[in-house]
């Protein structure tokens, strides 16, 4: 006989006194890590995101999200051009490289595309992107690209983001 476990669900309405509660409740979504990247005057940028979904196969497009609080939200709030890379589990330096220093890639190896975007190999998946539209998403902007080359990896381990912390996600 299978015994049931008793699960004691916290039930709140979202507002500004309890923000902590609802983001611990949507790091109940395992996402995996990316790191889009972008040109910019001083540079190569960089910031890392789970923030990020497919949305349409036919055209090619994804969406992800950068916080209007960041410091970085203005290398990307206007790049015509960026990559979005889904991070391996072997990259786990590098996100938290990036998490720090939205320069960090001056100090790991990458490579620039036709527009100037810098692109880091080793990844699980890389998108080359265009942006297409933008949509405002409270503190967020919702950024629409369109994917005009993608590369991706046959092997490998995820990495990913569970309950505020950074996981591998292992493929036997």
């Amino acid at each position: 006989m299978n015994a049931t476990r008793q699960f004691t669900p916290r039930t709140f309405v979202p507002g500004p006194e309890n923000t902590r509660l609802l983001r611990d409740a949507f790091g109940r979504f395992a996402t995996g890590i990316t790191i889009v990247t972008a040109a910019s005057e001083n540079g190569p940028v960089a910031i890392t995101a789970n923030s990020f979904s497919s949305v349409s196969l036919d055209p090619p497009l994804v969406i992800w999200a950068p916080d209007r609080n960041s410091r970085r939200f203005v290398h990307f709030e206007k790049a015509e051009h960026y990559a979005i890379h889904v991070l391996a589990a072997d990259q786990d330096d590098l996100c938290f490289a990036t998490t720090k220093n939205a320069h960090a890639l001056l100090d790991h190896a990458y490579h620039l595309n036709d527009h100037g975007v810098p692109l880091i190999d080793g990844c699980l998946a890389r998108f080359e992107c265009h942006r297409v539209a933008c949509h405002e998403g409270g503190d967020h902007l919702l950024v629409l690209g369109q994917v005009e080359r993608a590369v991706m990896r046959d092997d490998g381990d995820a990495l990913a983001f569970f309950r505020g912390q950074v996981r591998r996600i292992e493929m036997n």
